[in-house]
Order: C-alpha cells, then structure tokens, then sequence
C-alpha cells in the first residue's frame, strides 16, 4: 500500500469521528445523535466502515460490491425510517463528499508534496464509486417513502428535487412512474384567495397528476391566504417562452402546460393566474423565480378557454414598472380614472387580449362593436391617451395587468 492510502488509513479512525461531529453540529435533524449513544455508535460505525473500504478498494480500482450498496442503501433506509427531510439527507451527503475530499487532501499534504500518481488513482476511483454510493443511498431513502407516503406526497418530493437539483429525483421519478425531464415550463399557479378545505384541494391535486402525469407541487402561503402550485411540465426546447404579445391563444405555449392551468382553475373554481418559464433539468430553480415573478404580475382569471400561462414577453413591462416605485403610482392614477367608466378595465382587458380585434372583443364583452367604441373613447377621454395608439397600448396594457392581477389593492 502506498503512502497516501497508509495516511487515510492511519487517520480513518479519527476522521470518521469527525465526521459523526460535523453532523450534529451542522445539521439540526442530527443532533440527536447526541442524545442516543446507539444512533451515534451506529453512525460512527458506517462512517467508518466507508473509510476503510475505499482503502481497501481504491488502490486496485475495484468497485463497490453488491454487497456494499446494500449496506449504503440500508443506511438511506434507516435515515428516512427516522423521518429525515430532503434538505437534511442533502446536507448529509454534501458534507460527507466534503470531509472526504479534505481528508484526501490533508493526507496528501502531509506526504510534504509526494504521492501525485496515487492522488490521481484516488480521485480516478473517488468518483464515479462516490456516484453509485450516492444512488444506493437515494435507493434505501426512496423505498421507505414509498411504503409511507401517499402517492401524490411522493409526487411532491419529486417536484421539490428536481428544482433542487436532488440526486434523489431519479430514484423518485421510478417511484412514481415518470420519467426525468430534460427541460421543463415550471408553472406557478397563483391563487390568492383562501382556499377551501385542505382535504378537496388534496383531492384535485391528486386527480390533476393522475391526468397530467407531471411532477407538481402545492406551496400554501401564509395563514388565511393561498398559495401556489407549482408543475414541472416537460417541453420540447424552443415551443415554449413566446416573443409575441396578448396572443389569443398563443401557440407557442405548450398545450400541455395551457391544459393542465385550465384544468386546474376550474377544479378550484376561483380566479387564478399563471406564469411559465422554460429551463434545462440544471436550471429549474432560476425558472421557478422567473414563473413565481411572472404569476405575480399577471392577471387573475377564472377557468375558460381563454386562460392560459402567462410568459415573461407577457408581463415584461409590468414587472419593470413593478420596481420602480413612482412609475406605480402613476399608473395606479390612470387606473383611477378608468375606475369612473362603465368596464372600462374589463373592457381594454378584451380589446388588448384580442390583438385589438373589435369584432372578436367586443363578442367575448357580449356588446356591440359601437358600444366597445364608445367605452375606447370614454377611455381616451378620462386619461388622455389613445388606447388603439402604441403608446396607450404600453401603458394601458399595463395599467389593465396590475390592477386584474391583484398588485395593487
């Protein structure tokens, strides 16, 4: 053996305590480990276990036996049997990777620069063995939620752990009978109002994965208010995020995602709104920030064939204006003055959403095309800005989005 493995082997020991240390300082779920000499003993006990068989197997590049992911997978087992979160087990198995790169390291240090050939032979085993310990550890979790939880709860652990990037998420995606996504539209679906029971809202969620087949999510927000839920859709690059404008319908949203947003406001019955954002698997956490912001700045509506998922070409402007504060108030003055009119918000609302179409918005207004005139000119009068112009477009448009989403109060 050569002197970098006689080093790790030398302070394996030593360094499998530290680790057992780490966790019960580093990761609150964990300290009780303190408090149970059999947990800590039976932790020690792995960790250092998997410090002497990377010894023993590393030097000759030999791979982890059947055997051996067994007793990793047995170890996921007996974290989730504890009621260990998705956070936590993440921090677990980030910190050990952690302590082990250090403690390779530090052994490689302390040869006062020598052992290259054998440092290159460890990393060349470290990862893709450090993989398959990953996954047979995600394998053990995995069964125990199986057996525990609800399918739909299942379902929601696979949402959560693909938009944090989770090595789970694979062993999850088995679980529940879908396959991993390579890129996604995360759609958050805002619903403000305070929902009904929890148990009928289970229950709708449930039917709307069974018919979809997507990874979602309910996040309830805040006592006595809504929530959001949020769906993983899988999409084909380049058919989502369109560049046009107040399409009706736009074409270019995945009918997928538009489904299920339909599907889902008229099982609430309630008025919602939705944004979308499209990203690669490695990137769903900035697309969840993008469609949470995007839902926020868009209208609410109720369930018909005309509500869909917003988009950022959608909601660009008022999301600007969202960040500059006296921008606000001045369209919150214009909005003022349209409040004085017969519909006139519900009215540019039709107009706008029908490519100022007057025959089709006036239909969908249930008036006649003259009477959608008059209130366009009532709306120039009241403001002094030209709704059929590109500039009242701009700002009308604006004005209609924040005050239907519920911005402004």
């Amino acid at each position: 053996m050569g002197s970098l493995f006689a080093e790790l082997a030398r302070q394996a020991s030593a360094n499998a305590r530290r680790e057992v240390e780490a966790y019960v300082r580093e990761i609150p779920e964990l300290g009780l480990l303190d408090a149970s000499p059999r947990d800590r003993a039976e932790t020690l006990e792995y960790a250092l276990w998997l410090r002497r068989r990377t010894n023993e197997l590393a030097p000759s590049s030999g791979m982890l036996t059947e055997d051996d992911l067994a007793y990793i997978a047995s170890m996921g087992e007996t974290r989730a049997d504890a009621g260990m979160s998705l956070e936590s087990r993440q921090q677990v198995l980030r910190l050990h990777t952690a302590l082990m790169l250090r403690e390779i390291n530090e052994a490689t240090d302390a040869q006062r620069g020598g052992g290259v050939d054998e440092l290159m032979q460890m990393m060349g085993w470290f990862a893709p063995q450090g993989v398959r310990g990953i996954g047979a550890y995600c394998q053990g979790f995995v069964r125990v939620l199986r057996r525990r939880l609800p399918y739909v709860e299942q379902v929601a652990l696979l949402a959560r752990s693909l938009l944090t990037a989770d090595p789970m998420a694979a062993e999850l995606a088995l679980a529940v009978g879908m396959e991993l996504p390579e890129h996604c539209a995360v759609t958050v679906i805002r619903v403000p109002d305070r929902l009904g029971g929890d148990r009928d809202l289970e229950g709708e969620i449930e039917a709307l994965v069974k018919t979809h087949q997507v990874p979602v999510v309910w996040c309830p927000q805040g006592a006595g208010k809504g929530g959001e839920l949020i769906a993983l859709v899988p999409v084909v690059p380049g058919t989502a995020e369109p560049v046009r404008r107040h399409a009706a319908p736009d074409h270019l949203v995945s009918d997928r995602v538009s489904d299920l947003v339909r599907d889902f406001a008229e099982a609430l019955g309630r008025p919602c709104a939705a944004g979308t954002a499209t990203a690669p698997a490695s990137e769903l956490a900035d697309a969840l920030d993008r469609a949470r912001r995007i839902s926020r700045a868009a209208p609410l509506r109720r369930a018909s064939a005309r509500l869909r998922p917003h988009t950022l070409a959608d909601v660009f402007v008022e999301l600007a204006v969202a960040d500059v504060p006296f921008a606000d108030d001045w369209l919150q003055t214009v909005a003022r003055r349209l409040a004085s009119g017969p519909d006139l918000l519900v009215t540019l609302d039709a107009y706008y959403g029908y490519d100022m179409s007057r025959g089709p918005a006036a239909a969908a207004l249930n008036v006649h095309p003259r009477t959608l005139d008059y209130r366009l000119r009532r709306v120039q009068e009241l403001t002094g800005i030209d709704p059929g112009s590109t500039h009242g477009v701009r700002i009308l448009s604006s004005v209609v989005a924040r005050r239907l989403s519920g911005a402004w109060r």
